[in-house]
């Protein structure tokens, strides 16, 4: 099997209206993008695959939905506006400016082993080899509040969804009346302004992340967290189909995890530009909390009834990006194969991500009875299912290829013999293989 090109996923994405790039008709802007028709339809259902995961099928983990600018001393406390930060070089030759993590090809942030590893390294723009010593960036993206931008009125949009679940925790407890072990979860936009955006919506500065945060009793962190390890890997494979020949495991050392950071693994996916971070599961220790009862003056421990003792929980932390996501499941789903002699591309998504899970013709478009027909089932179909494609436009042969790639799992054709009969055709987006159905059995067969 050949490996799927960046180029290819990239060009089916803009094709058929799964992912555009934002304010294009003005050139764009570096690192933010747009979800087409298709697209915004398959990021739903990986969102709500993922909340009805988390959220909704468990017991003891509560959805909340934060505001994007928070009280720039949450920021502070966590240690975002000191310390989220990426190692820059510029070029002075071209002005060019990268990641020097990146170009050093090392997961290291440390200055001065950069600043060895880039000592003879060229600009990969220019060619010239005079780039500047390493130097820190932070990324927090800036904004102000209230009519007068000054100092006193910087806020930040939020570069995580996290932040906001921790301020949260004391109010979720009081008023679902938790008790450890539990849960917050929540899907929401986060903003990074990324030195180098890059690799189609895999690195960008605007997206979106669905994380939990799972606050457990300090002595509960070693087999909570290896619970949320598993949760991860099993939900990519049997609830998003990915296939896991495609995934593999990261583990961070002391030098690549956070400071405060007991343990850190990520799930690697295959992407075309090789092995990167799709899913990370983290033990934040009680750093979070900690910082937070000590820098707003809140009282933020619990009090565990067993043991009559009081402390500040641990956070296990399971978080991955919409983006990241819905690339690796694009690239997974992209085959190439042949039909009848006839090269196809298709996307074998799992059906419950598919954007669009029916596609109904009429044969001829000509035939007022076929379409009126085709309408009626067309209705039927769309009130259970929804996502249901109306398709006239050209042959047979045209109308399934476009529906192979943009995933559509059957399509359904009405025909002269539907109005002797009553049954149509319909035909499997994997196998290509079509049959007879009786339109009153036609719903239950789809289900």
């Amino acid at each position: 099997m050949t490996q799927t090109k960046l180029e290819d996923i990239v060009s089916l994405a803009k094709r058929r209206g799964f992912v555009f790039q934002s304010s294009e008709i003005y050139g764009g802007l570096a690192g933010f993008y747009d979800y087409g028709p298709l697209g915004v339809e398959l990021a739903n259902n990986i969102k709500k695959e993922w909340w009805n995961t988390v959220v909704k099928e468990s017991e003891n983990i509560y959805g909340v939905d934060s505001a994007i600018i928070q009280n720039p001393k949450l920021w502070e406390a966590s240690g975002h506006v000191a310390g989220f930060t990426d190692p820059l070089v510029d070029c002075k030759s071209c002005g060019m400016r990268h990641r020097a993590d990146h170009l050093a090809k090392t997961d290291s942030t440390d200055l001065k082993e950069l600043a060895k590893l880039l000592k003879d390294k060229a600009c990969p723009h220019c060619g010239k080899k005079t780039l500047t010593e390493p130097r820190t960036y932070n990324m927090m993206m800036k904004t102000w509040v209230g009519p007068v931008e000054d100092e006193s009125s910087v806020a930040y949009l939020r570069p995580e969804t996290a932040g906001p679940m921790f301020t949260n925790y004391e109010n979720v407890r009081e008023t679902m009346r938790a008790k450890l072990p539990f849960g917050i979860g929540q899907i929401g936009k986060a903003f990074r302004n990324e030195i180098s955006p890059r690799d189609f919506i895999f690195r960008v500065r605007e997206l979106e992340q669905m994380e939990m945060q799972y606050f457990v009793k300090p002595d509960e962190q070693k087999e909570v967290y290896e619970q949320w390890r598993k949760f991860a890997w099993d939900f990519l494979i049997k609830r998003v189909g990915i296939k896991e020949t495609n995934l593999s495991w990261h583990e961070h050392d002391k030098d690549e995890r956070a400071h405060y950071a007991a343990a850190a693994h990520d799930i690697y996916f295959k992407f075309p530009f090789g092995d990167k971070e799709l899913w990370g599961t983290h033990n934040r220790t009680d750093f979070d909390l900690s910082n937070h009862a000590k820098a707003s003056g809140k009282d933020l421990e619990y009090f565990d009834e067993e043991s009559g003792k009081k402390f500040i929980p641990y956070v296990i932390e399971s978080s991955v990006g919409v983006g990241r996501m819905f690339l690796a499941v694009l690239t997974d789903a992209y085959t190439e194969d042949e039909v009848e002699g006839e090269k196809r591309i298709v996307l074998k998504l799992k059906p419950e991500l598919a954007p669009v899970k029916v596609a109904v013709f009429p044969l001829l478009k000509n035939k007022p009875e076929l379409v009126k027909k085709a309408r009626e089932v067309y209705e039927s179909l769309k009130k259970e299912f929804g996502a249901v494609m109306w398709d006239d436009n050209g042959n047979i042969g045209k109308r399934y290829r476009r529906q192979d790639e943009i995933g559509t799992p059957y399509c359904v054709t009405i025909d002269f013999d539907t109005l002797d009969n009553d049954t149509v055709t319909v035909r499997n987006r994997d196998t290509t293989k079509q049959e007879r159905v009786k339109i009153s059995e036609l719903q239950e067969k789809l289900s």
